[in-house]
């Protein structure tokens, strides 16, 4: 088992439909968090209640409130970081330097048994890894279909980071975006960041439907903008996103969102090294995303580099995911 001490922390609001499960999830780990803050944020149902009763039955969860109006009385939740303010609040109540893990979950995800002890041991056997999370699935017609991302972003809904990590990057941005900012700060600061395919955790609220898909879809174009994304790659990915439900609509609100927010003039990452970084990195993955099917087409036609064997791609020549 792990040494070290982890600190999980859950901003929550109006969650009383699956804020049990998930806790009975985190209960059942193999490696339980030493502290679980849930913070919740204004709910209007019975999750305050469901908290309380939770509290009294798991020694590692304890349970805070933001005051009231906190951010609640700030329009759309996720374009006013809600949730990562809310999260930073209840990080000030510790001491986050005591703990070698920090972490974050949400309300909604129910983790496998196996799900810290397993992050832990990553980060032992790879000590550049300072940024990790498990994927996600959602539900779907006739069972759980994968929430897709690039390996190496890691959802908000469920991250760690080390202690070096996480203090290197600053901690957690109260803007829209903050889970794509994060991972950059730490790949520029030198750390790996990664998201495990096998290590599968169930998403019990689709992404993006809090607020409506539409809705959801366009605030994800927004969140492209602000991280500081090409519109060439944002038209690119539009066409992957089209392919979710509502079908072709998702992809124009995306693009949309995307654009509106660029006429809005609405704030992005304003960091010279930052978008340097990303301009680097989108490169790269973009060439990756166009070679990746022609390197198919020449193994399916049995074309050789070096006279007998298909060449052997490098890893960036494969546009694994868009993120």
């Amino acid at each position: 088992m792990s040494a070290g001490r982890m600190l999980i922390v859950s901003p929550v609001r109006n969650e009383a439909e699956h804020i049990e499960r998930t806790a009975r999830s985190v209960a059942a780990q193999t490696r339980r968090p030493d502290l679980w803050l849930v913070v919740d944020d204004g709910s209007e149902d019975e999750t305050p209640a469901i908290l309380r009763r939770l509290e009294r039955e798991l020694p590692f969860l304890r349970v805070l409130s933001t005051p009231p109006s906190y951010t609640t009385d700030h329009g759309d939740r996720h374009a006013v970081a809600a949730a990562p303010r809310a999260f930073n609040w209840a990080l000030a109540t510790e001491d986050p330097s005591t703990f070698t893990h920090v972490g974050k979950l949400d309300g909604d995800i129910e983790l496998p048994s196996n799900y810290f002890e397993r992050l832990l041991a990553e980060f032992e056997r790879d000590h550049s890894l300072g940024l990790a999370g498990g994927t996600l699935v959602g539900r779907a017609e006739g069972g759980w279909r994968p929430e897709r991302v690039a390996e190496h972003h890691v959802r908000g809904a469920l991250k760690l980071y080390t202690q070096p990590c996480f203090e290197a990057i600053g901690g957690v941005q109260e803007r829209l975006g903050w889970d794509g900012i994060d991972e950059t700060y730490a790949r520029m600061h030198g750390f790996q960041t990664r998201s495990f395919g096998d290590l599968i955790a169930r998403h019990h609220r689709p992404c993006g439907s809090a607020d409506g898909w539409l809705k959801g879809r366009v605030r994800g174009g927004e969140t492209h903008y602000v991280l500081g994304f090409h519109l060439l790659w944002v038209v690119l990915k539009s066409f992957k996103v089209a392919a979710s439900r509502p079908l072709l609509i998702s992809g124009a609100a995306f693009l949309y969102g995307y654009i509106r927010a660029a006429a809005r003039g609405t704030p992005r990452v304003d960091d010279a090294d930052y978008r340097r970084f990303l301009r680097e990195d989108l490169r790269w993955r973009l060439v990756g995303t166009v070679r990746a099917p022609l390197y198919r087409v020449r193994r399916r036609l049995g074309s050789t580099a070096d006279g007998g064997r298909p060449a052997r791609a490098k890893s960036s020549d494969f546009g694994r995911s868009f993120m």
